[in-house]
């Protein structure tokens, strides 16, 4: 059997971790400071709990402090995995096809998301994105509003045909002032409140999916009318 290569070793959990580290770092400024602050105050009221708390007892001050030691690095790690999601969605932030990785990559179980998107304008790149949970059928645009509105319309439309008593919320990616940040995406699904049951969300799941499927008919032919050509 042929030995593996060294050199193509997969690093460690703590070196992951440290590149992880120097690469939010590298995008965010102010993640040191966040990160530093979810160590050192945990562990400084695990001290002060264990001065005022313990009564004199060093089992007791150990624990303590132990205790506030290990919320410091939970909360820390905690705060590193956020800021470092947040600076790697800056970098594709804007760019075409942002949001449908983030759909990809950080729905919660709740919903269900795909990165292609339903509609796209081929000059402008922009595009409408769609995803289904429990709060209904949110239609996530990616672009200028005053580009994407006519696209989003057209899908409400299209999904309140099929889908007339689930409710559509519509959300807006993009350069505009109320626009929603590319990585506040999930959070923001996640306040939606939900009206619908775990059966009701697959059964419109793949009520949509049957619908992309399904191949287009031609104007003004109805299959059932067709007759056969005559021989000549």
């Amino acid at each position: 059997m042929a030995r593996k290569d060294k050199s193509t070793k997969e690093p460690g959990r703590l070196k992951q971790m440290w590149q992880v580290f120097q690469m939010t770092r590298r995008y965010d400024n102010r993640a040191v400071l966040y990160i530093v602050l979810g160590i050192a105050l945990p562990i400084v009221a695990g001290v002060l709990l264990a001065v005022f708390l313990s009564g004199g007892n060093v089992f007791t001050m150990v624990l303590w402090i132990v205790a506030g030691v290990l919320a410091g690095v939970l909360i820390g790690l905690i705060i590193l995995g956020r800021r470092a999601e947040r600076a790697a969605y800056s970098q594709i932030e804007g760019q075409p096809g942002a949001v449908g990785a983030v759909l990809r990559s950080s729905l919660k179980r709740s919903w269900r998301g795909s990165e292609m998107p339903v509609a796209v304008n081929g000059k402008t790149q922009d595009a409408v994105y769609r995803a289904t949970g429990r709060g209904g059928v949110v239609l996530i645009s990616e672009g200028p509003q005053t580009r994407t509105r006519r696209m989003v319309e057209e899908e409400r439309r299209k999904v309140t045909r099929v889908l007339p008593n689930v409710p559509v919320t519509t959300i807006s990616v993009g350069p505009d002032a109320d626009s929603v940040p590319l990585h506040k995406i999930p959070r923001t699904l996640a306040k939606i409140k939900p009206t619908l049951t775990k059966a009701e969300v697959l059964a419109i799941s793949n009520r949509l999916q049957s619908l992309e499927n399904a191949m287009p008919i031609p104007k003004g032919i109805d299959p059932m009318k067709v007759r056969a050509q005559r021989a000549r």
